[in-house]
C-alpha cells in the first residue's frame, strides 16, 4: 500500500525529507533516500517501507538491551529494512544497509499477536533490529494502537530524528536504548555518517519527558576508545541523570570494518570510569 510520509517539505520541484538530520532531497520521481526506506512518488513522499516485516522474535527484554525496565519479561520484537547512519561496523547490515525480503503485517495483526503472547510473558513491542524512526509511519500508528490497549512500547534507536517528529511519537513510547556512539562529531560525521548533537538532543528530550532510558556505547579500537573520550561521555551522561544505566559494549569486526575486537581490559577499565560517576553500568558482548 502507498502510505505518504508525515515529515517532507516542497521547494520549488525539488521534495525534502524533514524526519532527520540528513534532509535528503527528492529530485525526480523513484527517487530514494540516504535510509532507503523512503521514495518519490510524483508530487508526494511515501514510506517503502511501510507495514514491511523482516525480522521478528519473542525476546527477553535484557536482550534489547534494557537491564533496569521490566527486567526478566519478554516483548515482541520486529523490524524493517534501512537506517538513516552508515556505520561500517553495523551488526545488522543485512538488513539496515540493503532491502531484503519481508512479510506485510499491520499494525492490528501485531496487535493480535502481541496479546496472544502474553500468556509468554510478552509485555508489548520492541522496534528494533534496524533504525525504527525510518519507519516511523508505521511505529507510530502501531504504537498508538498498543497503548490504547495498554502494552508497552519500546525503541532501539541511534537517535537520529528531528525534534519534531520525536515530539509527536514521544507520547507512546515508554522505553528506549539510545546508542550514543561517540562523544566526537568528527566520529558521526565522518565515520557514521550521522550527527552528534542530534542524538544528544534525543537523550535530553527522552529524559525531559520521563522516558525510561538506557544508553549504549560500542567500544571500538582507535575509533573511540580512549579514556579522554570515555570520560566526557559518562560526564555527559551524568549531567542529564546519574540514574541512566550504561551500557558498555564490546566490538566485534562486522560488515566493512576489520579492526580486531575491543580488549577485555578496556571494557574492564570503562566501566570502572563510569560506575564513579553513574549508578547502573553494565557490559555487553563480554
Amino acid at each position: 500500500m502507498i502510505k505518504e510520509a508525515y515529515f517532507y517539505k516542497k521547494h520549488n520541484d525539488t521534495i525534502i525529507c524533514t524526519l532527520c538530520p540528513n534532509a535528503c532531497k527528492f529530485e525526480k520521481d523513484k527517487d530514494i533516500g540516504k535510509c532507503l526506506a523512503y521514495r518519490r512518488d510524483k508530487d508526494i513522499l511515501i514510506s517503502e517501507n511501510y507495514a514491511k516485516i523482516t525480522s521478528i522474535a519473542l525476546d527477553p527484554i535484557e536482550k534489547k538491551p534494557l537491564s533496569r525496565y521490566l527486567p526478566k519479561s519478554n516483548i515482541l520484537s520486529i523490524g524493517t529494512f534501512g537506517c538513516n547512519m552508515h556505520c561500517p561496523f553495523c551488526q545488522n547490515s543485512e538488513i539496515s544497509q540493503t532491502k531484503v525480503d519481508y512479510t506485510e503485517v499491520s499494525p492490528q495483526k501485531l496487535l493480535q499477536k502481541a496479546l496472544e503472547l502474553v500468556k509468554n510473558g510478552n509485555i508489548g513491542i520492541a522496534f528494533t533490529y534496524n533504525e525504527p524512526f525510518v519507519w516511523y509511519e508505521f511505529v507510530y500508528e502501531t504504537a498508538k494502537l498498543f497503548k490504547e490497549n495498554s502494552l508497552n512500547v519500546v525503541l532501539v534507536t541511534n537517535g537520529q530524528i528531528n525534534s519534531k517528529p520525536l515530539e509527536k511519537i514521544l507520547p507512546f513510547i515508554d522505553a528506549l536504548n539510545i546508542d550514543l556512539k561517540s562523544i566526537k562529531a568528527e566520529f558521526y560525521n565522518d565515520y557514521c555518517f550521522g550527527n552528534l548533537n542530534t542524538v544528544k538532543n534525543t537523550i535530553k528530550k527522552c529524559h525531559e519527558n520521563g522516558k525510561h532510558i538506557e544508553i549504549t556505547n560500542l567500544v571500538i579500537p582507535q575509533k573511540n576508545d580512549t579514556f579522554e573520550e570515555f570520560e566526557e561521555l559518562t560526564d555527559f551522561v551524568k549531567t542529564i541523570s546519574e540514574y541512566i544505566p550504561l551500557h558498555i559494549s564490546r566490538y566485534f569486526p562486522r560488515y566493512k570494518e576489520d579492526i580486531l575486537q575491543t580488549p577485555i581490559h578496556t571494557i574492564n577499565k570503562f566501566k570502572e570510569i563510569a560506575e564513579k560517576k553513574l549508578k547502573f553500568v553494565y557490559t555487553g558482548n563480554v
